[in-house]
């Protein structure tokens, strides 16, 4: 990549105890990047995220963010940064408004209080009540309104939608797509495929504590298998489209034909144009599809 860099790791590792969460992983986000960060529980997202802001230290490596090392200068990393973790932790006794000013009065009051009113009600977020009277979901939207409230060079988001409903999980994704459009870069790593395939430009699989894929979004679903059913006039011999390079055939019920492709679909056209088809459909996987299926291969090595 040309763009500068708001993220650089290089070969970092961590350690706890004797089992290892990071592996060397190296990754660059370029400055005005929305990138996600895909891996199931355990494989090193929430690690990787905590030592970028130096919260703890890996074993090994180099972490670059936004050009300072966090842990040489961890506070002046902090405060440009807007930082969303899995596990939010709140005063109980503060009230929402008074959680969001303490979070304000650390970042040296530089907050635009009309903004936070702004975010909370597109949020529908209720000021007034006590922290410990809310629900996790309405807790969820204090840890987004915190983390966005400054307008930060850049925001790691952990799970930033983790427990809220369909509406308010939307109006994230805009609120996220609105901090892009500012200039902002955003990092964040979800377990909802489609809120990643939807806002993200590039995304890093990590597997194990490595990385095993980063690519574009768009590039990732593009090249991966398609499914196509193909419907006949008459009954077809699917054997003559299973012996199409790249096409494997899954099922056959009668004149209907389910078929996947790996690679362009130019073979299978030529041959279907011989055949007597009645209705031809693709689909391409989803960013879900994909990254089970690193893991289902993963699951096979591993037995």
């Amino acid at each position: 990549m040309n763009q500068p860099m708001a993220i650089t790791i290089r070969g970092l590792t961590k350690f706890y105890g004797k089992a290892p969460a990071l592996r060397g992983v190296d990754l660059e986000v370029g400055r005005g990047e929305i990138f996600g960060f895909l891996g199931p529980n355990g494989a090193g997202k929430t690690t990787t995220i905590r030592c970028m802001l130096d919260l703890i230290r890996p074993n090994g490596g180099t972490i670059r963010v936004l050009g300072l090392d966090p842990q040489a200068e961890p506070v002046a990393v902090r405060a440009r940064v807007g930082y969303l973790p899995g596990e939010l932790r709140l005063e109980d006794n503060l009230t929402v408004e008074g959680a969001l000013r303490y979070f304000a009065r650390l970042r040296g009051g530089r907050v635009d209080w009309g903004f936070v009113r702004e975010l909370a009600e597109r949020l529908d977020l209720d000021l007034k009540p006590a922290i410990k009277n809310l629900s996790h979901g309405n807790k969820q939207k204090v840890g987004v309104v915190q983390a966005l409230m400054h307008r930060p060079e850049l925001l790691l988001l952990d799970e930033p939608t983790l427990g809220l409903d369909p509406l308010m999980q939307h109006e994230v994704l805009h609120l996220i797509a609105e901090a892009r459009a500012e200039e902002a870069t955003v990092f964040f790593s979800s377990h909802i495929m489609s809120e990643v395939q939807a806002v993200a430009e590039r995304v890093a699989m990590i597997r194990r504590g490595e990385i095993v894929e980063v690519a574009e979004t768009a590039s990732l679903i593009n090249r991966a298998l398609r499914r196509a059913r193909v419907r006949f006039g008459q009954p077809v011999d699917g054997k003559l489209l299973g012996n199409v390079p790249g096409v494997t055939v899954l099922s056959q019920d009668g004149t209907s034909v389910l078929l996947q492709v790996a690679g362009e679909m130019n073979g299978l056209i030529k041959a279907l144009a011989t055949l007597p088809v009645r209705d031809f459909e693709t689909e391409r996987p989803s960013l879900e599809e994909i990254f089970l299926a690193h893991y289902e291969s993963d699951l096979g090595e591993a037995k």
